[in-house]
């Protein structure tokens, strides 16, 4: 356990700042929680929620989320039921040809298990899918979640272990005392603490610019559709060109075309309708699936795609976690901030991700 006393302003109740407030109160510091809007209601919310660690990841990248996967099964046991994951494991065509091998081969030299499937193993682990390829990449080892569920499950056990949450309370400005932060100002007034975490996705930046860090964060739009419930249909995770799916634990089929950002569509909603379309044609037996509700959410990625994780040069006091797959990372980045913040301790797997990066160039 931490040394007692200590008090953590938590920025931002998506599902990083949620998981990073819940190992805070679980290591037995005082917590408050504070975000501008309803929890998981931006960048989490409208995540497609893949916990994964097999696509086109540099080694330091993929050792970290390979941790986020492990960390998943812990935090499954230790919130007791109210944090599910479906561990179905992940098919996927939506990759270049001459790109599967080398692929596969490299994952597996790590460790990672994935490996090739032709079309009757395909059909074996989906056998509602009415094309499939004639080979694709499976990942046993891969997850999903519904991620508003699974930051409401952090954020309810960070309650229980004396929390305090503030939605609707933004954040104004920081209150600063010789080059260390010690607190912020916000809509309910001043709010003094021995630590500030920053996991406000998009607007970490706008933040950070008022402390004079410039952080290079790009905000690449997401859009996917939420069918209404359905009888099992999916049991993994699907990424095949123009359309990837999956069914979460409450029956609804999400979808979405690219993992890679894009224009904002003129019309979501004539868009979500042809993503519909698209899985009816994709599954047998979806043939009364109905668009529930259309996302799109701005994902935050720093400049050069990696997180961006650890104090911010010049200062003490704050702690910036900002990434995309954030849903991967929340668990270890969780833990390991909670260390790092009241432990005083310099986790080595984040080093290549620290905020002082962009300072340096």
């Amino acid at each position: 356990m931490s040394q007692g006393g200590q008090h953590v302003i938590v920025v931002g109740a998506g599902i990083l700042g949620a998981s990073i407030a819940y190992h805070l109160a679980w290591r037995g510091a005082g917590v408050t929680l504070l975000d501008r809007g309803p929890p998981a209601g931006e960048a989490t919310g409208a995540s497609f929620a893949w916990i994964n660690a097999s696509f086109r990841n540099p080694r330091p990248y993929y050792d970290l989320r390979m941790v986020g996967l492990q960390e998943y099964r812990r935090l499954e046991a230790e919130l007791a039921g109210r944090l599910v994951v479906t561990w179905g494991g992940g098919l996927n065509w939506d990759l270049e040809e001459d790109e599967i091998a080398p692929l596969v081969r490299q994952h597996a030299g790590w460790g990672y298990d994935l490996r090739i499937l032709g079309r009757e193993e395909i059909l074996a682990l989906e056998p509602r899918l009415t094309a499939p390829p004639a080979r694709a990449v499976f990942s046993a080892c891969e997850g999903a979640l519904d991620p508003v569920a699974a930051t409401e499950a952090l954020l309810a056990g960070a309650e229980a272990l004396g929390a305090e949450i503030k939605i609707g309370c933004e954040v104004s400005d920081f209150l600063l005392n010789q080059g260390r932060v010690v607190g912020l100002q916000t809509a309910a007034g001043k709010l003094e603490a021995d630590h500030v975490v920053l996991a406000a996705g998009v607007a970490s930046a706008g933040l950070a610019a008022g402390l004079g860090f410039d952080l290079p964060l790009r905000s690449s739009p997401g859009l996917l559709v939420h069918s209404r419930p359905m009888p099992p249909l999916l049991g993994r995770v699907i990424e095949s060109p123009g359309l990837h799916m999956k069914q979460d634990p409450d029956g609804r089929i999400v979808a979405g075309t690219s993992f890679g950002g894009g224009p904002v569509p003129n019309d979501p909603e004539a868009e979500g309708r042809r993503l519909i379309a698209r899985i009816k044609s994709a599954l047998s037996g979806s043939d009364g699936l109905e668009m529930e509700r259309v996302t799109l959410g701005l994902r935050p990625i720093p400049a050069d795609g990696r997180p961006a994780v650890g104090p911010l040069p010049g200062l003490t006091g704050l702690y910036l976690a900002v990434m995309h797959s954030g849903i991967t990372l929340a668990p270890a980045i969780g833990r390991f901030a909670a260390m790092e913040i009241l432990d005083g301790a310099e986790v080595e797997l984040l080093a290549p991700f620290r905020p002082a990066r962009f300072a340096a160039g």
